[in-house]
C-alpha cells in the first residue's frame, strides 16, 4: 500500500517536472529554436492544427528559424498563426519559405523573462508539494483504517519529504541553467 503510494506520488511529480520544463521551451532566449513554435495552431482547411503538421520548422542561424510549409496554400496560413500569436515575431515571406529573425533581447526583456521564469519555477513546487499533500493524506487514512502502524505512517511520510526536496532540488536546477540562458548575450 505504501509503497503504491509512494510510486504514484514520484510518477506525478516526474509529470510536473516535465511540464515545467515544457513551459520553459517556450520562453524564448534570443537563440532560434523550433520548440519556440511548438505551441502554435494553424487553421487547416477550417481545423486548427499544430504547425510542425503543416510545416517544416528548421534553424538558419543562430538567430533565424526557417518556416516550409508542405503546402503552397498553406504559406498565408502559417504567417497569419505567427503574427496572432504572443512571440512577436515579424515573419518574411519569400515564395514558399518563412524567415523569422529573432530580435536581440534587451537587459530589461531579460529580467522580466527570467520574472516569468521564476514564476514558472515557483507553480512547479507547488504542483510537487501538493502531490506531497495529497500522499501524506492518504497514509493518514491508512493509519485511522488501521491498515498501517504509527511507526509505518511516519516513515512513509519522511520517505515522502525525501522524494518532494529531491524533486524540488531538480526544479531548482533547472531554473538556474535556465536563467543562466536567459541572462547570457
Amino acid at each position: 500500500m505504501i509503497e503504491e503510494i509512494l510510486q504514484d506520488a514520484a510518477a506525478r511529480m516526474d509529470k510536473s517536472i516535465d511540464a515545467f520544463k515544457q513551459g520553459l521551451s517556450k520562453v524564448r532566449t534570443g537563440r532560434a529554436h523550433p520548440s519556440l513554435l511548438d505551441h502554435l495552431a494553424v487553421d487547416y482547411y477550417g481545423s486548427e492544427v499544430p504547425i510542425s503538421q503543416v510545416a517544416n520548422i528548421g534553424v538558419e542561424d543562430a538567430r533565424t528559424l526557417v518556416v516550409t510549409p508542405w503546402e503552397k496554400t498553406m504559406v498565408k496560413a502559417v504567417e497569419k498563426a505567427i503574427m496572432k500569436s504572443d512571440l512577436g515575431l515579424n515573419p518574411a515571406t519569400a515564395g514558399t519559405v518563412i524567415r523569422l529573425p529573432m530580435p536581440p533581447l534587451t537587459e530589461e526583456t531579460r529580467r522580466g523573462l527570467v520574472k516569468v521564469v521564476r514564476q514558472e519555477g515557483e507553480a512547479a513546487k507547488v504542483a510537487v508539494r501538493n502531490i506531497r499533500r495529497d500522499a501524506n493524506s492518504d497514509f493518514k487514512d491508512l493509519l485511522k483504517e488501521k491498515d498501517i502502524s504509527e511507526d509505518e505512517e511516519r516513515k512513509a511520510q519522511d520517505a515522502i519529504q525525501k522524494l518532494t526536496d529531491a524533486h524540488v532540488a531538480q526544479i531548482d536546477k533547472v531554473l538556474d541553467s535556465k536563467e543562466a540562458e536567459l541572462m547570457e548575450i
